[in-house]
């Protein structure tokens, strides 16, 4: 009974080794980092036994041969002889006792020994790899200091043979793009990772082996501003195709000179001469990388650049955002609201309140724009209520330069219509 007693314990501590090899070797040392420098010291411990797996291998293997000799003591011939005595009752086996009692003493340790103190230990330890890497890992060290010469003579003899056969260790340290795929996928399929987010990381690695050729606008596509151009000329180009940048060249794509922003063609009046909005344009070169595109976007902070092939000859354009696409994938262009803006018979306006104030001024062909830019409301029911102080009510009205704005339609608390009346038409109403 002593013996089955021993054996069995025997056969459980083989599958804590078991149970610790395995944990260790598959846990993933950043949530064992992340741990210990939050000051878990059993992470610790696990860790410094991961970043040294020649020593701990080594430790596991001598404590499982160890096991394995003591095991065959205690199964030999003491078990043996009890079982062989107990067979030799029966008549038909007794001539074959000591054989058979050998036999089926064999395939029961075998047994218990695959299942007990292998299979199901490491089954455990995959399942719950880190928790059992911190639980073990203050055991192991202390077990490792204890056996240290007969590591040290292990590790040296291995390395020793693993030198003369010729055989180098490679850096599998390193992780590596398919790794992380492989990471991703597993926890697309487990459906910790949403699809939406492993299509970016497939992205965000397929992006980076892409020549910026292959993202740009080509230069046959581009929406471009002639030099000679005036500011009229140029925004009614610009209504037809509405783009947030334009290059400008003198006469021809080829001799381009600059670019110029929305922004500052708003702002300018119809005498100010195109050259003095002109900004200077970034040139890139056509064989390099789009992560080596949004770099030179942040050096120079700009978000768009032009493609110059090797004899300096315009190729395309590309921006920040032609990026943000191949990584995200396709975004559809913002839709444009037509905001009401209804000119009457009696020369007034029917204005839609939250049309953006500063296209109302230039729909009334207003070129006091900058004045606003800094304002604290954006809309024409923003400009309302910073005058009015309140919530307005039908009927409400105020006074600004020559124009008079009412408030003619309320949407509960919201301002949906204005009427805006401009002070000609008011003088020519009374006269008629």
């Amino acid at each position: 009974m002593t013996e089955l007693l021993i054996l069995f314990l025997l056969i459980l501590l083989n599958g804590v080794f078991s149970m610790a090899e395995i944990a260790l070797v598959s846990a993933r040392k950043i949530r064992l980092k992340n741990d210990a420098e939050r000051g878990d010291k059993q992470a610790r411990h696990a860790l410094q036994l991961a970043e040294a797996p020649d020593t701990f291998l080594s430790t596991v293997q001598i404590g499982i041969t160890l096991i394995g000799i003591l095991t065959g003591i205690y199964s030999g011939e003491k078990l043996e002889g009890d079982l062989s005595l107990w067979l030799q009752q029966f008549t038909f086996v007794a001539p074959y006792a000591n054989t058979v009692a050998r036999a089926l003493l064999l395939l029961m340790i075998t047994y218990f020994t695959l299942v007990i103190g292998e299979l199901v230990p490491k089954r455990i330890g995959l399942t719950r790899a880190e928790s059992i890497s911190k639980t073990l890992a203050l055991p192991m060290s202390l077990l490792s200091r204890i056996t240290y010469p007969f590591i040290w003579l292990l590790s040296t003899s291995t390395n020793l043979i693993v030198k003369v056969l010729g055989i180098r260790r490679g850096d599998d340290s390193m992780v590596t793009e398919e790794e992380i795929k492989a990471i991703v996928n597993e926890g697309l399929e487990q459906g910790t990772i949403d699809e939406i987010e492993q299509e970016i990381v497939e992205n965000v690695f397929n992006v980076s082996d892409r020549h910026i050729v292959s993202l740009m606008t080509h230069r046959s596509d581009l929406a471009w501003i002639d030099l000679h151009d005036n500011v009229e000329q140029v925004r009614k180009k610009i209504e037809l195709e509405r783009h947030s940048v334009y290059p400008v060249g003198d006469k021809s794509l080829d001799r381009m000179v600059g670019v110029i922003t929305v922004k500052d063609l708003y702002l300018a009046t119809p005498d100010t001469p195109l050259k003095t909005l002109i900004h200077k344009p970034l040139f890139l070169p056509e064989n390099i990388s789009a992560y080596q595109v949004l770099d030179e976007f942040r050096k120079s902070k700009v978000h768009h650049g032009f493609i110059v092939d090797e004899y300096g000859v315009l190729q395309g354009m590309v921006t920040v955002n032609d990026i943000f696409e191949a990584i995200v994938g396709h975004m559809p262009d913002a839709e444009v609201i037509d905001f009401t803006f209804v000119k009457r018979e009696d020369g007034s306006f029917l204005v839609e309140a939250q049309m953006p104030f500063i296209d109302f001024l230039s729909r009334l062909g207003r070129r006091d724009i900058r004045d606003f830019l800094e304002e604290d409301f954006s809309t024409v029911a923003g400009f309302m209520l910073h005058h009015l102080r309140r919530i307005p009510v039908e009927g409400d009205h105020i006074k600004w330069d020559n124009l008079t704005f009412e408030v003619v339609d309320m949407d509960g608390q919201r301002i949906d219509k204005i009427l805006v009346t401009e002070e000609d038409s008011e003088r020519k109403n009374e006269k008629g």
